[in-house]
Order: structure tokens, then sequence, then C-alpha cells
């Protein structure tokens, strides 16, 4: 049996509430968090609140995108900028957005007269590859909403395959340092000659893949985007009973969200973003679970861990 390469990945909401928090409801944020880097999408107002309550913990590495600059997606990102200086956060910080996001940011802190302890920077997002390393890349497209929406997806790129001891052993491999390299699928030298990873491991194995909307109409172009997704994150503003609702403020109703995912072959989908008008919203549930079975309906502080495809029995 080889050795796996494997990174946590968990996502924890932060604010599942559309435009008015309600008493057990925040405003929209999900926290992303791999192998020890945070991914934070939106940040509706009280964001740091929810940050000190999930015990996320506000210095450490980090990446802010903002999916659009309606105030239940962005407004929160003062407050949490202010309180990370307040706590004297020291590592750097890059929060991508749509046009707007750097003007909205400047003219706010200078109003607001605080300054920052860390050094910020702001990134306008286009479609396409928003940030790419080594291991997995994240990605945009633009949705169907008011004002330029982001859905955005990070995405892992493929880890090298299992890796075969006995293969190694026949071709006299010495164990240690060269092993790990060739885990990590890079080409040793033995003997002088050059021995290439994939004479002693199975075939790459896939990464994950999250998507994450903002605010939407169902779209062509979404579909193809969440095509295969590990986990879904859609926004489900509106029950069946409100969908001229939906339609005229370019959001979904939990059934066309459930439609998009079954359509794309999401492995699991989870609803949020839910009006505030709804008392019960598992309501989403019952009329989403009869087209797409695999879905959750979002809590605040809900945890979701996501496994490889090939951890999963």
């Amino acid at each position: 049996m080889g050795v796996l390469s494997l990174a946590d990945l968990k996502l924890i909401f932060l604010g599942t509430s559309a435009s008015i928090p309600t008493i057990s409801r925040g405003l929209s944020s999900v926290a992303l968090l791999r192998d020890g880097e945070l991914f934070l999408f939106d940040a509706g107002e009280g964001v740091q609140r929810s940050f000190s309550k999930a015990k996320i913990g506000f210095n450490r590495k980090m990446k802010i995108f903002i999916s659009h600059l309606h105030g239940d997606h962005c407004v929160g990102l003062l407050g949490l900028l202010q309180t990370m200086s307040m706590l004297k956060r020291d590592k750097p910080l890059t929060v991508y957005g749509p046009q707007g996001l750097l003007g909205f940011l400047r003219n706010n802190i200078r109003s607001l007269k605080f300054g920052l302890t860390f050094t910020l920077e702001v990134k306008i997002v286009r479609e396409g590859v928003v940030v790419e390393s080594g291991d997995y890349v994240i990605k945009a497209c633009i949705g169907k909403h008011g004002m330029k929406n982001f859905v955005y997806s990070l995405e892992e790129k493929d880890r090298p395959g299992v890796f075969d001891p006995e293969a190694a052993k026949k071709l006299r491999i010495p164990k240690g340092i060269l092993w790990s390299k060739l885990q990590d699928g890079e080409t040793v030298e033995v003997n002088g000659k050059k021995v290439n990873p994939n004479l002693v491991l199975g075939l790459s194995r896939k990464g994950r893949k999250i998507v994450i909307s903002g605010d939407t109409r169902p779209t062509a172009k979404i579909k193809r985007f969440i095509s295969g997704a590990d986990l879904a994150v859609l926004e489900s503003t509106y029950f069946d009973d409100h969908q001229d609702k939906a339609k005229e403020n370019l959001h979904m109703t939990a059934r066309e969200a459930a439609e998009m995912a079954s359509e794309a072959g999401v492995n699991q989908l989870a609803l949020t973003h839910f009006s505030s008008r709804y008392d019960d919203v598992q309501m989403h549930l019952s009329q989403a679970s009869d087209i797409y079975p695999n879905l959750i309906v979002a809590e605040d502080f809900l945890v979701l861990n996501v496994q490889y495809s090939d951890e999963k029995v």
C-alpha cells in the first residue's frame, strides 16, 4: 500500500441569510480551510464575530474572494479588516473581487479613519483563472445577477498515483529520500540512470472541486462551471411559491438549484442564502430533495468535511 498525500479540506458556513440577518442566521460568508490556508468567500456584515465563534483565527494565511458588491456580501469586510488590525495582524492579505472593490475599500477605510497593520492587496477578478498554486487553482465564472457577480471554484490538481514499494525494490531504488521524491511525482537518478515516477506509481488520483455561487439565476454557463464538483454551494433564496420574486430579483429557488446540480453531475449540494421571510428553511429540502437527494440545507456554523473520491467508502 502506497503512502497517500492528503490535504484536509473543510467548509464552515459563517452566514447563511440573504439581505437581512435573522436571530439564527448571519449574512453571506463561507470559509474554506485547506491544508492550513483559509479561503473566505464573501464577507457579510458582522463576519468578524463569526470568525471568533468558529475559532478560525485572524492572523493566518488567508485569501478573500468577494462575489459582488451588494452589502450583504461585502460590507463585513470593513469590520473584518479593522478587527485584524486591532489584533495586530502582520501577515499580508489579498482580497479578490469585481471592479469597484478597490474604491469601496479605499474610501471607507479613509472615512472610518482606521489604519492597517498588514499589507493589503486588492486584485480585480475577471473570468477564468484567478489564483494558481502548485496544487490548486481558483477560477471565476460570471453569474446572472443585478450587478456583476462571480461564481468561484477551488479545484485541486491531480495527485500522483499510489506508490508501489515492490516496484521500487525491483528497480533497486534505495528506500528513503528517493522514495519520497518519487511519491511526490519527481524523477530521480539511481546509479546514473533516471527513473520516471510512472514506473513506481499507479494512475494519478483526482483532486477535489468545490464551487460557491454568490447570487445568480441558473444559467447554462454556470451549469458547465459546476460540472463534476464534489460539493456545490448554491444560493437558494426563495421557495417555489416565490418563483416570480426569484426571476425578478435574479436569484434561484431551491428546486432550480437542485435541477442545476443534478444536470451538472455534482456529488453533493449545499443550499444557502435564504430569504429572511422564511422561518422554516427545511421547506427548501422537501422542494429540492426529490430532484437531487444528496443535499444539505446549510445552517450557520455547519462544518462540512470534503473527502477525496478515493477516500470514500
